[in-house]
């Protein structure tokens, strides 16, 4: 049996903010979830109703956990490790990166 991170009653996804061009952009890497918006306050509202919605949906349809745990867009993930190593991202704004508890809390990076 497979041990996954995420489970229905414990877990967390990495969450990335960031502008592109003109647009805004909320990431949920464990999740692949990406929602877009003209400030990072509409896409990080967006990306937490999607997230709401997911895993309510995991839950009512007792989906399997590897939904919860999939493997991050590598392009995210090549993100997310210049932020943890305080590396400037060329032409992305960062609002906020840190993880978010499926429960529905922040922990910062």
């Amino acid at each position: 049996m497979i041990k996954y991170k995420n489970t229905l009653e414990n877990g967390s996804t990495r969450v990335i903010v960031f502008k592109e061009h003109d647009d805004w952009y909320a990431v949920a890497l464990e999740l692949n979830i990406v929602e877009s918006g003209k400030t990072s306050q509409e896409a990080t509202s967006l990306l937490f109703e999607a997230l709401s919605g997911y895993i309510e949906v995991v839950r009512k349809t007792k989906a399997d956990l590897s939904v919860l745990n999939q493997e991050t867009d590598k392009e995210y993930e090549d993100m997310w490790q210049r932020l943890q190593e305080r590396k400037k991202l060329k032409s992305k704004q960062i609002s906020f990166f840190g993880e978010y508890s499926l429960c529905g809390s922040f922990m910062p990076a």
